[in-house]
């Protein structure tokens, strides 16, 4: 049951997820999701319910596709990301939306900055999680980053881990 735990302790959690992104932790954030997890980012503009299925998406990865990712991000030949960005992730208005069984919906105001080859670029939206807790921790069922900007331009892509 979620009952003992606080929006201080998720808070935490969420806090720490960013650390280790900035950080090139990606092994040990690897280790905070389930092994049913998602990891989406939908385009820009969707609706926060849509699914992979009936729509496009950035990015909608399963657990098996997350770890090739997080492999494929920490090795040279990923050229988008080597020499690796900088990122730093600020994440706010983090609350407890429902507590479903063993299950917390979490939201959160995010901001990822990234800094690359002279170039900073801002990612701004909202994260959606489904949160399991278990064994005295915090896992990551789902992770959603629903982007608020009109576009990506100028930056064009998603290459770092929202």
């Amino acid at each position: 049951m979620t009952d003992n735990i606080s929006r201080n302790d998720v808070e935490e959690f969420l806090y720490r997820e960013a650390a280790m992104l900035d950080s090139w932790k990606l092994d040990q954030w690897f280790s905070l999701f389930t092994e049913d997890a998602s990891y989406h980012v939908p385009t820009v503009g969707t609706a926060p319910d849509v699914t992979p299925d009936n729509t496009l998406f950035y990015v909608a990865d399963d657990y098996p596709r997350l770890r090739e990712r997080v492999t494929r991000l920490q090795k040279k030949t990923a050229h988008v990301e080597f020499p690796r960005s900088r990122t730093r992730h600020m994440v706010t208005n983090v609350l407890i939306d429902r507590r479903e069984g063993d299950e917390l919906l979490v939201s959160a105001a995010f901001a990822v900055h990234r800094f690359k080859n002279g170039n900073a670029d801002t990612y701004v939206g909202c994260y959606r999680y489904r949160l399991v807790a278990g064994g005295g921790q915090l896992r990551i069922r789902e992770k959603r980053c629903m982007l608020d900007m009109d576009a990506l331009r100028p930056h064009g892509r998603v290459s770092i881990l929202l």
